[in-house]
């Protein structure tokens, strides 16, 4: 396929296949020469320019200031650290600043990362010229200094050359979400070799929908480098007054929105000739998107554009020939110097139109082949052409081929692939092995990760059940917290007993390897993980969809979603099943082999910590900290990068969904986990180094970012219907940050306050919580430029009622002194709201990020630095955070009641309700009591006065009597109700908040039951005492007449005596004769009444509502321990 400027020369195609032909033709020549070789062919033309470009590498890497990097790469965790120039945004005045420009910029997703200019010193002096004439002249006529410039190319190509693995992996992905063509090919002008960059490619992923799942609303998600598509290459040969790139760019783009996909001549430093970037390869994707009005193609495709002539780099036009549906081959005219003597004698333009002619008949070309540019012909008809063309190809190839398999062909033309590393490839295989035999996650997680299972989940009610004695019912105190130490005692030995998966075995000896080589594991992981994951969601998804459309398949519904959550499956599991084994051999002696086997894990996950990996601090699955775990990892943490070390913690919550993930990737260029289909939970912690100049300005070494997951999931809220799971993840990790950002959308603002009032309740309550975080919300998808104006009001409406839960929360726990949200939280809220435009510029999966959304997002980076400068308390050490979480994690798990509900204005709600039933309740007990008083009395009585007496007759008396009751429970049962409807009829503030609770108040709540069972209970024991009194005196008169008998026979016994008796004689003969009648008779011993546990018991549900420190004390203490001490009166202990 050729393209053309002007109509008469039509030679390019024939050209193109001629020099292919010939290429094929050397290549066997070689081979046959020498076999080694294989298909590497070197032409004595192509050497001499790459000894000549091998110069330029040198000095444009001194140019760039990268000289250093060539051999010792930059890594991702250099270009994330915090320095001073994150905080500014210029590109500098020098070439060295131009590729740490770039950097910054590309991190942040920014689209005009690829604008690398600076300011050059010179530029200051040109306006003393203003004053002479002359000069200005011949200054006006003059192009700048082309020095002064560099092609946006030549520095991604250099930055490649400069940077590991890893760093090329995140600038590739990067550059797919600017919408930026990727590197195919890398050149190494140092080498006169090229390399295929699949490894690069490897995180890319990408959504879209062809045509055929449009009615379906469906989608195709994958890794790009895996997905087979058709790829159509462009090529130049010779020189062509078009830029190809361009036009490139105009075929991808619709006419409503241009991107420069591509970097062209007539882009920012685009005309700066290129000192090394000849010979680069890119690739880029197009992916439709199921409209048919807005797709340019409606099947995914993908575009190569190799830069430079073809003539001097065949190795990669032979690589693109091979795995290209079509190829596409630019130029104006052939030159004298061709190789095909038939190409030579038509280099006349009088004869060029009979030649091409003569050739289009020797080669078989139809008009397809061809596509012609004239002058006549513009570059929208010309696009338009070129455009049906690839449609033509597309639809009808089946020249199809994923990335991973053009590694093949590239080994075959001696091209190096980047993932051919012994690092790479031993980590690779370490991985394929734990993940290759994954067929159903559930199973797999069962067998393989069997800790973090069911047993890691009882652990977790065991523990908060030991904080919070929900079920302790009247049982004592220390008698049940010693069945729960037993039983938990009982679950660690059952973890022990598990032998050590073999799974788990190769993970720890894997992340245990030297070097790079655990980095790359840990990606492959990843990455292979994911994999597997989305296959099974997508599934699981596709069911969802199916189940939905019956409503009646409520539980089918419910049994996917458990699935769906079943199914996620990443590294944070294998650590946190690392973590259990660590915290199971705790339980072991200390001699005990297993357990010092395993003394190492947590320097393990602390070295991952400090080399940038996410660390689990919340298992999501279990709602708990592994405190021991964590506590130690962090030990570690502190032993490697010595003591006092200083950290600042910047924390972000939101509903799922909202981008907070992506918000904290683009602010720090990290790489927390996004949405690939499965259902993470959870809080997450990474570590970003602050660089040697700007630790006096923060006064910190490092900062830790936490990221949550899950809040107000819909997936999950079928499996759990309780508020409490977010309501803890939220408290917890609003109370470790210095600053907190409360990711908002627009449409789940409602949910977010409702987050937000539960943490500030359950801050009045936990006495732990000392310092203010400060507050900063980010409200996403706004994108009016008078946002921050216009939204003054709404501001004033948030603080407004963030101030009235405020003091809602602040008058039930008593501490009326916190007036206002701000008494709580630190927050302004003129400076404290940030407005973020969405995500996209335009329709995905085409958009790229939006500038907008780049620098906003920029601007709050600076802010929150900013606020970290300003934090008046002075950031805690790594040990100080450590012993921060622990005592924070127990204030929560202490809380019983506010996390329960939904907002602090609900849990007022709920109490006022309360407080008016136990009235109701306490009049009905009252006239219950008195009517049963009265019953007891008239039980008593039965029989004194009447001659019936027989057990018949009170029966019948007590069958009248549960009658009389039940007339008396029923017309009470009404009232109660009535007084219920008329409560939720007032015009109560906030009682439409409690609307929900109506019917559980209405039965669980309902004392009719309660009390019809206590009142017969009563009656019968009433009876049962009347009847027992009369068997308790006949059993005295018994008793008497026995005694008297047995008294008598001793009286006749010492008369029939010749000696008289003394005193103290008959005392011992009479206490014998008593001690013998009383063994004869059995007695029931009274029950001994546990008075502190019933005491405890009323303690407990009394202290309920009070925050976690009243239970915490009240578990802390004995009650036998306390009033042992004199009561000492204090006024401000009374009123307090």
């Amino acid at each position: 396929m050729v393209s053309h400027e002007e109509g008469e020369r039509f030679h390019q195609d024939i050209q193109l296949m001629e020099r292919n032909e010939l290429f094929k033709y050397n290549r066997k020549k070689v081979h046959k020469t020498n076999p080694s070789v294989a298909d590497l062919v070197v032409f004595p033309e192509i050497t001499t320019i790459f000894l000549s470009t091998e110069t330029q590498l040198a000095r444009l890497l001194e140019d760039l200031g990268l000289e250093q990097y060539y051999r010792k790469k930059i890594s991702l965790r250099k270009i994330l650290e915090i320095d001073e120039k994150t905080l500014i945004d210029e590109p500098g005045n020098q070439k060295s600043d131009l590729p740490w420009y770039f950097l910054r910029k590309l991190l942040m997703v920014n689209v005009i990362a690829r604008n690398v200019t600076y300011t050059s010193v010179c530029h200051s002096c040109s306006d003393n010229t203003s004053g002479n004439a002359k000069l200005f002249f011949e200054n006006l006529f003059n192009s700048p200094n082309a020095d002064d410039k560099v092609n946006p190319l030549d520095i991604i190509t250099a930055l490649f050359l400069c940077s590991d693995g890893f760093l090329q992996q995140e600038m590739a992905l990067k550059m797919s979400m600017c919408q930026f063509s990727v590197l195919l090919l890398l050149p190494n002008c140092d080498t006169n070799q090229c390399t295929l960059m699949l490894w690069a490619m490897r995180d890319i992923v990408k959504k879209y929908r062809p045509q055929s799942l449009s009615e379906s609303k469906g989608f195709i998600e994958d890794r790009i480098v895996l997905s087979e598509l058709p790829m159509i290459s462009f090529v130049r040969l010779g020189e062509c007054s078009l830029s190809k790139s361009e036009i490139l760019n105009k075929l991808l783009s619709n006419s409503q929105q241009y991107h420069d996909t591509f970097v062209h001549r007539n882009m920012e430093c685009g005309d700066s000739p290129r000192r090394i970037s000849n010979g680069l390869t890119e690739i880029t994707w197009y992916l439709p998107g199921g409209n048919t009005n807005i797709d340019i193609f409606s099947q995914p495709v993908a575009v190569a554009n190799l830069h430079g002539d073809i003539a001097s780099f065949q190795t990669q036009y032979s690589f693109l020939c091979q795995t290209s549906a079509a190829v596409f081959v630019f130029f104006d005219h052939l030159g004298s110097e061709s190789e095909f003597s038939l190409l030579t004698k038509c280099t006349s333009k009088h004869n060029s139109t009979d030649a091409f002619k003569k050739l289009v008949l020797m080669l078989g070309l139809t008009k397809n082949n061809i596509i012609i540019k004239t002058k006549q012909k513009n570059d929208v008809d010309f696009v338009k052409s070129l455009r049906q063309t690839l449609r033509d190809i597309v639809e009808n190839s089946k020249m199809k081929m994923t990335i991973e398999q053009m590694a093949d062909i590239a080994h075959e033309l001696g091209i190096l692939v980047d993932e051919d590393s012994p690092e790479c490839q031993t980590a690779k295989k370490n991985a394929d092995a734990i993940t290759a035999e994954i067929q159903d996650i559930h199973k797999y997680k069962e067998d393989q990760l069997p800790q973090q299972g069911e047993i890691w989940k009882e652990l977790t009610c065991l523990e908060k059940e030991e904080f919070r004695l929900q079920h302790i019912g009247s049982r004592n105190i220390k008698d049940y917290k010693s069945e729960l130490q037993k039983r938990k005692k009982e679950l660690r030995k059952k973890q022990n007993s598990y032998d050590m998966s073999t799974v788990m075995t190769f993970f720890i000896n894997a992340i245990s390897r030297p070097g790079t080589e655990r980095f790359y594991f840990l990606k492959w992981m990843r990455m292979n993980l994911d994999n597997v994951s989305r296959v099974k969601v997508s599934e699981l998804q596709e069911k969802y969809k199916e189940k939905c459309k019956n409503s009646e398949n409520k539980e089918e519904i419910k049994e996917i979603d458990r699935q769906i959550s079943n199914s996620s499956l990443g590294t944070e599991h294998f650590f946190c099943e690392m973590g259990q084994i660590y915290e199971a051999s705790l339980s072991l002696p200390q001699t005990d082999p297993s357990r010092q086997q395993l003394q190492h894990l947590p320097k393990l996950c602390a070295e991952l910590l400090l080399d940038g990996f996410p660390l689990e601090l919340v298992d999501g699955d279990a709602s708990n900290i592994p405190l021991r775990w964590v506590s130690d990892v962090l030990s570690q943490l502190s032993d490697l990068v010595s003591p006092n070390r200083k950290i600042l913690v910047v924390t972000v919550i939101g509903v799922q969904g909202t981008g907070k993930s992506t918000l904290l990737n683009t602010m720090f260029g990290v790489q927390f986990a996004v949405s690939s289909g499965r259902c993470t939970r959870g809080a997450f912690m990474l570590l970003i180094k602050i660089n040697e100049d700007m630790k006096k300005v923060l006064n910190c070494d490092f900062m830790l970012i936490i990221d949550t997951e899950g809040l107000k999931s819909p997936e999950l809220a079928q499996l759990d219907n309780s508020y409490e799971h977010d309501n803890e993840l939220a408290t917890l990790v609003v109370g470790l940050s210095d600053v907190t950002i409360v990711n908002v959308a627009m449409e789940n603002s409602t949910e977010m306050k409702d987050i937000l009032q539960i943490v500030v309740h359950a801050f009045l309550r936990m006495k732990e919580v000392g310092k203010k975080p400060k507050c900063v919300f980010v409200h996403q998808n706004v994108s009016d430029v008078s946002a921050h104006e216009k939204n003054s009001r709404d501001r004033k409406l948030l603080l407004e009622q963030l101030n009235e839960m405020t003091q809602a929360a602040a008058k039930m726990e008593k501490k009326e002194e916190n007036k206002s949200f701000t008494d709580v939280m630190e927050y302004n809220p003129d400076t404290g709201n940030w407005y973020i435009p969405g995500l996209w510029n335009g329709n995905p999966p085409m958009a790229p990020v939006s500038i907008g959304y780049s620098e906003a997002v920029y601007e709050l980076k600076k802010h929150i630095i900013q606020l970290l400068r300003n934090c008046e308390s002075s950031a805690n050490d790594i040990s100080e955070f450590k012993e921060w979480v622990t005592s924070l994690w127990t204030a929560v798990k202490h809380e019983n009641f506010i996390f329960s509900f939904r907002n602090s204005l609900v849990a007022d709600a709920y109490m006022r309700l309360c407080t008016e039933f136990n009235k109701w309740e306490w009049e009905f007990k009252k006239e219950m009591y008195t009517w049963v008083t009265t019953a007891e009395t008239r039980i008593s009585n039965f029989g004194t006065f009447a001659v019936k007496s027989e057990s018949s007759g009170m029966r019948e008396f007590l069958k009248c009597l549960k009658g009389e009751a039940s007339t008396v429970l029923s017309t009470w049962e009404i009232k109660l109700l009535e007084n219920l409807t008329q409560y939720f009829k007032q015009t109560e503030p906030h009682v439409y908040l409690v609307e929900g609770y109506k019917e559980e108040l209405n039965s669980a709540k309902s004392l009719r039951h309660e009390m019809e069972r206590s009142v017969f209970n009563l009656l019968m024991m009433a009876a049962e005492i009347r009847q027992g009194m009369k068997e308790i005196d006949k059993i005295k008169e018994n008793y008497k007449k026995e005694i008297e008998k047995v008294v008598h026979v001793l009286i006749d016994k010492f008369r029939k005596k010749i000696v008289q008796m003394s005193d103290e004689e008959l005392d011992k003969e009479f206490h014998k004769m008593w001690s013998e009648t009383l063994k004869k008779r059995s007695f029931s011993e009274q029950k001994i009444i546990d008075v502190f546990t019933s005491t405890f018991h009323c303690l407990r549900i009394n202290l309920s509502h009070r925050g976690s420190h009243a239970c915490e004390l009240l578990n802390k203490n004995n009650l036998q321990d306390c009033g042992k001490e004199p009561f000492k009166y204090t006024p401000e202990g009374f009123y307090n």
